[in-house]
């Protein structure tokens, strides 16, 4: 019987740490579109490695669910997590001012680091510029473009497959306008967007470095229409 209790708890623990993470990504989202957007925005990139902090939630979400086990399932006393538990009840005052510091940080860091792509301009918000730095598509001053080509998938690293378009400012700023990206206005195809933007930059004499190393990579895993559209960008070169 506790065996069954014990897995019915994981199942229903495991989709629920699933549900909370689509809502925090959901909810962080939104926060950054209202603080962020314009209303001629094209799209806007939530950026690397900032979005990947948001994986941090989700430890929150199983370390809850794992205190949780522990008090309702566990029938042995684990050393280390009684510690930690009187640790936290011993000095609760300090420890909620320092876990609360840390996590109003942690959201201003993952909330504030915004790219948003307008008809003529690029807009970047970082920690040190939370108004946002305003650069004109004059400003772009090469493109480097083409597919990651690491085997492993982890919170902070790029996969294998993955189509990377990082555009370089004058003043040495990079922005990869396919991090995470956060959206496009009107729900239009972002990969429509990319055509375009790369027509533009190409047509203005940005200097471009394009490879279609790994693109077998990403033609794997993705729909031929998207994939036929990324291998035109990456031949798009003069």
């Amino acid at each position: 019987m506790k065996i069954i209790k014990s897995i019915v708890f994981w199942v229903l623990a495991t989709i629920n740490i699933v549900i909370l993470s689509i809502v925090c990504f959901a909810l962080i989202a939104f926060i950054q579109s209202k603080l962020f957007l314009p209303n001629d925005y094209i799209m806007w990139v939530f950026k690397y490695p900032a979005s990947r902090l948001v994986f941090i939630y989700e430890i929150y979400f199983l370390l809850l669910f794992l205190y949780i086990a522990y008090k309702k399932l566990v029938s042995f006393k684990i050393p280390f997590v009684d510690k930690m538990n009187n640790f936290i009840k011993k000095d609760k005052k300090s420890f909620t001012i320092v876990f609360t510091t840390a996590n109003i940080i942690l959201l201003y860091i993952i909330i504030v680091n915004v790219s948003v792509i307008s008809n003529d301009k690029i807009k970047d918000y970082s920690v040190f510029s939370p108004s946002g730095r305003e650069y004109s598509y004059e400003d772009v001053v090469s493109i480097d473009t083409g597919v990651y080509g690491n085997k492993i998938r982890l919170p902070f690293m790029h996969y294998k497959g993955e189509f990377y378009y990082i555009i370089e400012f004058n003043d040495g700023k990079k922005i990869n306008l396919n991090d995470s990206i956060g959206g496009a206005n009107g729900n239009e195809d972002v990969y429509k967007i990319f055509e375009d933007l790369d027509t533009s930059f190409v047509n203005m004499g940005v200097k471009k470095t394009a490879s279609m190393e790994n693109f077998e990579a990403l033609s794997q895993r993705a729909d031929k229409k998207y994939s036929d559209r990324i291998k035109g960008i990456l031949e798009n070169v003069k």
